[in-house]
Parts: structure tokens; C-alpha cells; sequence
């Protein structure tokens, strides 16, 4: 499983997801789905946008989880 951490760096840093699709033109639903961990698979264009928009690594970003399995 992956975990994303999007939404634990959005808190930390007091962003919202309105905030990074307008600064960096990733569509809305596209964050919002990274932010609840619904998102089935993402560009890694948007990765990169949004490691450079945050300032993070990949690894900041996104997490494997061995044996993880996703809920749903």
C-alpha cells in the first residue's frame, strides 16, 4: 500500500487544497483525491510539481507500506 502524506503537510504548513491548485495549476479533484488517499494513480508530473511546490522529497510525499492494504 501507499500512503500518501499530503494532507499532514497541508496541516502542518496551514495550506489548503484551494491554496495548491491555484499556485500550482494541479486540478483540484486530482489534490483533493492525493489529500484523502483515494487517488488510483497520478502523473508524475504532478508529483514533481508538487515536491517542488512544497519543497519535500518523494519520500516526504509518499510512503510504502508493506503489507498494507487499502481500505474500501
Amino acid at each position: 500500500m501507499i500512503k500518501c502524506h499530503l494532507s499532514r503537510i497541508l496541516g502542518e504548513r496551514r495550506l489548503k487544497i484551494s491554496d495548491v491548485s491555484r499556485d500550482t495549476g494541479i486540478n483540484r479533484g486530482t489534490i483533493t483525491r492525493l489529500y484523502h488517499e483515494t487517488a488510483e494513480r497520478v502523473e508524475f508530473e504532478v508529483l514533481d510539481t508538487l515536491c517542488r511546490y512544497l519543497g519535500c522529497s518523494l519520500d516526504d510525499l509518499l510512503e510504502f507500506v508493506p503489507g498494507g492494504e487499502k481500505a474500501g
